[in-house]
């Protein structure tokens, strides 16, 4: 029997340190609120070219096909694997983890080729071994990546993949969904063709949009498709339409207005603070993360050199009931870390230090809590 609600839902108040979402700033939530207006309102219209400027200046690229796509980070990733990969190409996939393997699917899914290269669960992807794989695999259009693999923590070195694609004369497709705010996203430096990224991560924004951006590289390729791209409503070309240029736009979508005015203001409040500091602040969360956890006895999953400051992922100690310490974490301390997945599940807490949530202060609560929970499972 279907029940209605005669009260308003009112979520409990979590500090969220798992993978995502991440913790959102009162001003965001506010922003959330503004009145609606028409996804073709002039006032609209400028507010989505402020949007496009913060989210050129995140990505650290010039690409005039940088937006956000209504979903989140999968819908972005979507858009760049079906814009770019016609039925029958091939592309080469490096996965060290979840992310690249739902990458995998979206391809096969969409009638490429895939070629996998694997590497160890925590370990960043090498690209020496992805230049020997394109060598063996002659006619790969695209070579796709994770950044910063959300399921590990670890953190791969972008420039020299992308560099190593350009060799051989493939587009690249880059998933900076946990990286974008928290690290340093290069994608002109780096020649990154394709990248998207979500809005719940480092952005400290509600999870439902996916910035992403395109090359002009990669617009060309995706106008001279012999082919459709599968999803119209992912069609790169058609969505630039209503994102692009001055003045008129052409209708393709009525656009999610509330959560773009959400976007802007996680956007200024990035833009204010200054990319660099926000790097510095998750940083020094990390490290005191680091800090607190070795007092415990309590080691990570990565290499100190690979490690994703704001996407921990550390080892369970030995004897301690995963799923009993993070429900009580949520249950009698209103916090959220995450459990680990694939091969990792039950050896590892993801612990997401993303945004609002890199803050000393946050560190300070999980590692008191923690404690506490830990010495009651041993008593």
């Amino acid at each position: 029997m279907n029940r209605i609600a005669t009260d308003p839902f009112l979520p409990p108040e979590r500090l969220l340190l798992g993978p995502g979402p991440s913790p959102v700033a009162p001003e965001v939530l506010a922003a959330l609120a503004h009145h609606t207006i028409g996804h073709l309102d002039p006032a609209f219209i400028r507010l989505m070219d402020e949007l496009k400027g913060m989210m050129q200046a995140a990505f650290n690229t010039t690409n005039e096909a940088t937006l956000a796509v209504a979903g989140p980070g999968s819908v972005g990733m979507d858009a760049a694997v079906l814009n770019l990969a016609e039925p029958g190409d091939k592309i080469l996939i490096a996965r060290n983890g979840v992310f690249g393997m739902r990458m995998s699917e979206v391809a096969s899914r969409g009638g490429a080729v895939v070629v996998p290269v694997d590497f160890e669960w925590g370990k960043p992807v090498d690209p020496a071994v992805v230049d020997a794989a394109l060598e063996a695999n002659p006619g790969v259009k695209i070579v796709a990546f994770v950044h910063a693999e959300t399921s590990t923590g670890v953190l791969s070195d972008a420039g020299a993949i992308a560099a190593v694609a350009e060799k051989h004369g493939a587009l690249t497709i880059m998933d900076a969904v946990t990286s974008l705010g928290g690290v340093p996203v290069l994608v002109n430096e780096w020649g990154v063709d394709a990248v998207y990224s979500g809005t719940q991560k480092c952005l400290s924004c509600p999870p439902g949009l996916s910035p992403v951006s395109f090359s002009p590289r990669a617009i060309a390729h995706i106008k001279a498709r012999k082919t459709k791209v599968l999803s119209w409503f992912l069609d790169v070309t058609q969505v630039m339409s209503y994102w692009g240029g001055e003045g008129a736009r052409a209708y393709h979508h009525t656009a999610p207005i509330n959560s773009l005015y959400g976007l802007h203001e996680a956007l200024r409040r990035l833009m204010i603070e200054g990319l660099e500091y926000s790097f510095a602040r998750h940083r020094q969360a990390h490290l005191h993360l680091v800090d607190g956890l070795a007092k415990m006895g309590i080691d990570f999953l990565v290499d100190e050199k690979y490690r994703l400051p704001q996407l921990n992922a550390v080892l369970i100690p030995a004897g301690v009931n995963d799923a009993a310490v993070r429900s009580s974490l949520l249950n009698d301390h209103n916090i959220e870390i995450g459990a680990g997945l694939g091969p990792l599940a039950g050896k590892v807490w993801r612990i997401g230090l993303m945004g609002e949530g890199a803050r000393i202060q946050h560190v300070d609560r999980l590692l008191g809590s923690l404690k506490i929970v830990l010495a009651s499972q041993t008593a």
